[in-house]
């Protein structure tokens, strides 16, 4: 290989160097906040230990409160936790973190002693970082040509290993989620015995004609229709209502503020009986003992609240909603008499969840698009309703307009991202006339220049594109929240791969081959072949800010705490406002989420026997994402959107991406060298990749997202066993006390347990892990909850309750008695303090406007 320019000054080690600095400077504050804010912010860091709106068996055990001496007892409780007290998506995310830090450990392992003293004795004259590439092994050399036989047979057990680990985990997953699915808490749920059926044709919108289809199995049948009136009606209605209770509480808090000042200056209180006496005892208005009228809540009626009449905010609101809610209930009531025009979307409900699956494996209609798409196990709280209304046709030209808006985004977003990746390699454009002022730029300047800049660009510049991705997916028309993150998860790894790796890689090397190239041409692929191993240094500083920063943040939640207290403190002004922050858990979006850490790993993988310093950083950045999603998960987050799992087989199916890659690159750094015989190895390796993926697809892929037959005899005769043969562990098992360790009967050792999982994660082993009787399976809904289900959430939605501060003077329970005789009001739960601050029981969580979870 051809050697590099001396004129161009090699300044990897420098810019390694200058990243890793001020990043660690900045991990070890996150670090040291966190440590701090983790012992008084309860509320912030650890709310999964106590908040009131979770369950019992939602709530995590405390953690010690000391500086240090938790992370013990952190260590010590099993991912498997986060599948028990949250979600299969939870445990599945921590699973993938874990097995990710294994495949940059084991690549390390089975790489850096073999191809480091090759790629070091290479004889290409490279220096720092690069010498540890294969850039440096030059095929001139003694014995050149033969060294990328290390090279092949390094990929060779590299590449098998992740094939090994995706089949593994591919059989792993499918037995785990059959199990949780299976579980008697998750069978009985309404969502599991409930198929939605999307573009169904017009003379099939009839429930006899639905029942004749599918049979006796079929419980409850829900037609969609246009909810347009009904929609319209209560958005008024709710914001009437949230706005007559927002100028009750401004009334209250203002005349308590004269009450308050009056009293300060001496002047007798009048009030102090009044909270002992009844509602209606008090003539005349209390408020106004305080407030003078023109200091009442008012607002015009025009547009935006600018123009207008003027007028009294808390009497017109009643009066408007003596109207409104009426027409809400004639609404309501119309649409669930079927009098409004029916949609293309059945939700259709069975007796029992294998007459679901039936129903859901089956072709329903005889038409091409009808019928379908269909969706198993789709959460009402999660459906996208006005998806629903779309036609086939339509459909499909959303698709492809989606389809072709996110090529376009990719190929015009390459742009931003190419001219970081220019930065990164900006030294090697020195040896223009116009850019030699940059040799004028100290070199530690430019080590952060090249280092540290263009990783934090491209974090910012990738952080636009799920928001985007989310939007095209409702576009698409996907019917839920969920399908939306698939949609997101796939569409943003795709752009991950060709912007943070292709692009990247391809204009880091770009900038260090324009000015050879323009002197000689005819070296385009020796030039290539020694350049495209140095782009690696590259992804060695995005690693680290990743792993150290990112993961830093993500831990400490630095910007979160302060946006969190702010809001709390000056924007939560009613105490429903102070609930729902309180109470609301963040979410961490597995769409935008795990694709970053699906192309770490690809990137590592592709880079293992080009540059295998870079699993190194890989193994250290993933293991720091592991540890800090860990806490977040067990502590401090909550699943918001559940795929079921879904998420997993994507992420291993993703991974295998790399592994293309890594072998097309090798194949074309092999051809480059003109080394057959390495070349001829990878090409094998390479098909048999090929064949062995779709061996493996076709294999397992029904068994990922269907549930087969057998499993429901299975799961009877198995608990059937359990129950008779040892009564204690089948009570172990309804409470969920059971750990990952235990799963087993006998505990086998590491290396049988990870080379057999068909034997030691087949189900009957792994339905031991998922908790069968935290919840009461035969009594999870009232009768109104499940005939109502999966009516839109307008069709059912109850008038408000407002809820207001009650105060020492009692105008709280004078207004309540005038408002209550229009819509419902109280001030239970939360009080006026002697500072006019709203005040409410925080630790408990419970207030009036709290409703137990329902588990759909």
């Amino acid at each position: 290989m051809s050697t590099p320019d001396q004129n161009v000054d090699n300044v990897s080690l420098s810019g390694l160097v200058a990243t890793l600095v001020p990043t660690a400077v900045i991990a070890a504050v996150y670090f040291l906040i966190f440590l701090v804010l983790r012992k008084t912010q309860r509320r912030f860091y650890a709310p999964r230990t106590y908040l009131g709106t979770l369950r019992e068996e939602e709530r995590t055990a405390p953690l010690p409160n000391g500086l240090l001496n938790w992370f013990r007892a952190f260590w010590k409780i099993p991912d498997i936790y986060a599948l028990q007290h949250q979600s299969l998506d939870a445990y599945l995310f921590l699973r993938f973190l874990r097995m990710t830090v294994l495949i940059m450990f084991v690549g390390s392992c089975i790489t850096w002693p073999i191809l480091f003293p090759i790629n070091i004795t290479g004889g290409a004259g490279g220096e720092q970082l690069d010498k540890l590439s294969m850039s440096n092994v030059d095929k001139n050399a003694s014995n050149g040509k033969y060294k990328y036989f290390a090279h092949c047979f390094a990929a060779w057990a590299f590449f098998g290993f992740v094939l090994f680990l995706v089949t593994r985990e591919s059989i792993f997953y499918i037995n785990l989620r059959q199990a949780f699915l299976l579980s008697p808490v998750y069978a009985n749920r309404i969502s599991a015995r409930t198929v939605l059926f999307t573009s169904v044709p017009e003379p099939y919108l009839d429930q006899a004609r639905l029942r004749k289809v599918f049979g006796d199995s079929v419980k409850n049948i829900w037609i969609t229709a246009d909810t347009t009136a009904v929609d319209e009606l209560v958005e008024e209605r709710d914001k009437v209502a949230y706005m007559l209770e927002a100028a009750e509480i401004k009334l209250i808090k203002l005349a308590n503020a004269e009450r308050l000042k009056a009293l300060k200056n001496g002047a007798p209180n009048p009030e102090e009986e009044l909270l002992e006496t009844p509602l209606d005892a008090e003539s005349g208005s209390i408020a106004a003992r305080w407030l003078p009228q023109k200091k009442r809540p008012t607002h015009k009626l025009g547009k935006f609240g600018l123009v207008g009449k003027k007028v009294d905010t808390i009497d017109w609101c009643r009066s408007r909603l003596e109207a409104l809610i009426p027409e809400v209930d004639a609404a309501q009531a119309a649409y669930l008499a079927g009098e409004t025009e029916a949609v293309g979307g059945v939700f259709i409900e069975f007796a029992r969840q294998s007459d679901a699956q039936a129903a859901f494996q089956t072709l329903s209609h005889h038409q091409a698009l009808h019928m379908s798409p269909r969706y198993i196990g789709v959460n009402p709280n999660e459906v996208i309703w006005k998806s629903l209304a779309f036609p086939w046709w339509q459909k499909v030209i959303r698709r492809i307009v989606v389809i072709g808006f996110i090529t376009a985004m990719i190929i015009f977003w390459a742009i931003p991202v190419a001219f970081v990746g220019l930065v990164s390699n900006i030294t090697y454009l020195k040896s223009y006339s116009w850019l030699q002022w940059l040799d004028d730029i100290p070199t530690v300047i430019m080590g952060v220049i090249s280092g540290l800049l263009p990783s934090v660009l491209l974090a910012i510049l990738m952080s636009l594109v799920p928001v985007v991705m989310r939007i095209c997916g409702k576009l698409a028309g996907e019917p839920s929240t969920s399908r939306v993150e698939l949609f997101t998860q796939n569409a943003y790894f795709m752009f991950q791969v060709i912007q943070v790796f292709l692009v990247v890689t391809l204009a880091a090397s770009a900038s260090a081959l324009i000015k050879q190239l323009q002197n000689d041409p005819g070296s385009i692929t020796s030039l290539l072949a020694e350049r495209i191993p140095t782009a690696s240094n590259f992804y060695i500083s995005y690693f680290i800010v990743q792993g150290l920063t990112v993961a830093a943040s993500v831990l400490s939640q630095v910007v979160g705490f302060v946006i969190f207290t702010l809001i709390y403190k000056f924007l939560a002004n009613t105490p429903r406002k102070m609930y729902t922050k309180w109470s609301g858990l963040s979410a961490i979006s597995w769409g935008s989420t795990l694709p970053v850490f699906t192309n770490i790993a690809v990137i590592g993988i592709v880079y293992s026997c080009i540059a295998p310093l870079v699993l190194g950083f890989a193994t250290i950045g993933m293991s720091l994402f592991y540890l800090a999603f860990r806490y977040n998960i067990l502590f401090v987050t909550d699943s918001q959107i559940d795929t079921k799992g879904l998420i997993y087989p994507r992420a291993l199916q993703q991974l295998l991406t790399g592994v293309y890659l890594a072998e097309i690159s090798l194949i074309g750094l092999f051809s480059i060298a003109t080394t057959i015989g390495p070349l001829i190895l990878m090409v094998i390796l390479l098909v048999f990749t090929v064949l062995f993926h779709f061996s493996l697809n076709q294999a397992l892929g029904p068994l990922l997202y269907n549930l087969p037959k057998s499993l429901e005899a299975e799961e009877e005769f198995l608990r059937g066993s359990i129950e008779a043969a040892n009564p204690a562990s089948a009570d172990r098992e309804k409470r969920g006390d059971i750990t990952e360790g235990s799963a087993a009967q006998k505990e086998p050792n590491f290396i049988s347990k990870f080379l057999k999982p068909h034997i030691y994660s087949d189900y009957a082993t792994l339905r031991r892990l998922v908790p069968h009787g935290l919840l009461d399976p035969d009594n999870l809904y009232e009768e109104t909850v499940a005939n109502n289900a999966y009516h839109p959430p307008s069709v059912t939605s109850p008038t408000p309750l407002l809820w207001i501060p009650r105060d020492q003077s009692g105008i709280s329970r004078q207004e309540i008695s005038h408002t209550a005789k229009v819509i419902p009001i109280t001030d239970e739960g939360c009080m006026l303090d002697e500072k006019n601050k709203l005040s409410w029981d925080s630790e408990g969580a419970r207030p009036p406007l709290w409703s137990p979870k329902i588990y759909y």
